[in-house]
């Protein structure tokens, strides 16, 4: 079983990063194997546990804990002990940690497409006046780049693509345009806490803290975005066309509502790291807690306004175009990870690594490469997994000074986890299927594969090596390494 559940994870990824050839959605692979995993290991639990495979149950047993199971008195059979120990110990633990992240993402993506819908984003939007293609290219990026850090890089990428198409009418350009969306998205999504799934995830899950990786990201994630931007600016010249617009599209908000949406979403969304310090709360409980609040605003502000108007924007309808095949996705692969770290698949892993690479660097950066293939979600979760938190007490009963050394880059705020935040949020830029935002650009202008592997790709590589370096010369500079 413990090989079955690798053959049917990797079988699970194929189809997911073959959405749209297959015409299925990935949220469906991704929560078939998040449930069958865990199938396939309470089945082998038997096998799994008695070789010694899972460090979760070595652990369980080492501090003499016994799984009482329901019908077999206190002790009970050594089966019913370890699916006991799946059931009411790993899945539970591991739940509590995934509903968290999927909490968070649900009122994120809650209050963006609040404040989309009442044409906040507008405001900033209408701003831009300029046709000339290398000045609109870097105030587009530039925007792009710190919007990423507030919202989100994919709600971000969706938000500039569509002002793209109100700015740029030459296909080719857009195309340009959009790429350079994509990696600025990304670029500005690694140094945030809530500013990519990835992030969040490390953010949550306490290997992070908002104020180190602001600190120690924001630089190279810029150096990654602007490095690109230098090379293309030598060959791009002359004025964009702008396509012809159309006055007749009624406009369901006045000028003071956009403004106030704009102020109370983008509050909202920074209010949560704020609220996560000062209560030692989990961050989605923050993120609910500005819903509640711009959820009232919108009930008070459509209060006495036409019926047709008041539906439409009512946080009820608007809660019809929230992404929810994102959230079960999410839900399916973060729960297949789980299964693969609760029965040691990624124990195995992180030796295998360790013993390999053996520099943290090198181990992030293929962490980063790898993301331009498959999904940055799973393997952020897998190195989670993979690599615990190492804490101050445990790091001081160590004696031997290499293991001392080594453990020191996995503490909170470690140089692992600041160098994964950004190797995992920048490298799946390098191909246009390899990010959140990619894809949804991809799939919003039609983007050819080919084109961005062709064009963009090798920007993106140069990108994001340059970014790794400027990382290291800081950390170097800084005494970190």
């Amino acid at each position: 079983m413990f090989i079955a559940m690798v053959i049917v994870f990797v079988l699970g990824y194929v189809a997911i990063a073959l959405e749209h050839p297959l015409r299925v959605d990935k949220a469906v692979p991704a929560l078939a194997i998040g449930s069958l995993l865990w199938v396939l290991y309470i089945l082998g639990a038997f096998d799994i546990f008695s070789n010694g495979l899972s460090e979760a149950w070595n652990s369980f047993s080492a501090a003499g804990h016994h799984a009482g199971a329901e019908g077999h008195g206190e002790a009970g059979s050594a089966i019913d002990q370890m699916r006991h120990f799946i059931v009411h110990n790993e899945i539970i633990q591991h739940l509590g940690d995934i509903s968290e992240i999927l909490f968070f993402l649900l009122g994120a993506m809650t209050i963006v497409e609040i404040t989309d819908k009442h044409d906040g984003f507008k405001v900033i939007t209408d701003k831009i006046k300029t046709t000339k293609k290398v000045k609109l290219l870097w105030i587009l990026s530039i925007l792009t780049f710190f919007m990423s850090a507030a919202l989100d890089n994919l709600t971000t990428t969706i938000v500039m693509v569509t002002l793209l198409r109100k700015l740029v009418s030459d296909k080719t350009t857009r195309w340009f345009f959009a790429s350079m969306i994509i990696l600025a998205a990304n670029a500005g999504g690694a140094w945030s806490p809530i500013g990519d799934v990835t992030t969040i995830m490390l953010w949550i899950g306490g290997q992070v803290t908002t104020g180190a990786i602001i600190t120690y990201v924001i630089l190279p994630s810029l150096v990654t975005m602007i490095i690109p931007l230098i090379i293309i600016s030598f060959s791009m010249k002359g004025d964009v066309t702008r396509p012809e617009t159309n006055n007749d599209e009624m406009v369901l908000t006045t000028k003071n509502e956009r403004i106030l949406m704009l102020i109370l979403g983008v509050s909202g969304l920074l209010f949560v790291p704020v609220f996560k310090t000062i209560t030692h709360l989990p961050p989605y409980m923050g993120m609910l807690l500005s819903l509640s609040v711009i959820w009232l605003v919108t009930e008070i502000m459509h209060r006495n306004k036409h019926q047709s108007i008041k539906s439409k924007l009512s946080v009820v309808n608007i809660l019809k175009n929230v992404e929810m095949p994102t959230i079960f996705f999410f839900l399916g692969i973060l729960s297949a990870v789980a299964a693969l770290q609760s029965a040691g698949h990624l124990s195995i892993l992180a030796r295998f690594l360790d013993e390999n690479l053996g520099n943290i660097f090198l181990i992030d950066m293929a962490i980063g490469v790898l993301s331009a293939v498959v999904d940055n979600v799973p393997l952020v979760a897998g190195a989670m997994g993979m690599y615990p938190v190492e804490n101050a007490a445990t790091i001081a009963a160590m004696t031997d000074p290499q293991a001392i050394e080594y453990a020191r880059f996995f503490v909170e705020d470690g140089l692992f986890w600041e160098f994964l935040a950004y190797t995992a949020g920048t490298g799946g830029s390098i191909l246009i299927i390899g990010s959140a935002a990619g894809v949804a650009a991809m799939g919003m202008e039609k983007i050819d594969f080919i084109w961005y592997l062709k064009k963009i790709s090798w920007l993106a590589l140069i990108g994001y090596l340059a970014g790794a370096g400027t990382y290291y010369l800081q950390a170097l500079l800084l005494g970190k390494v």
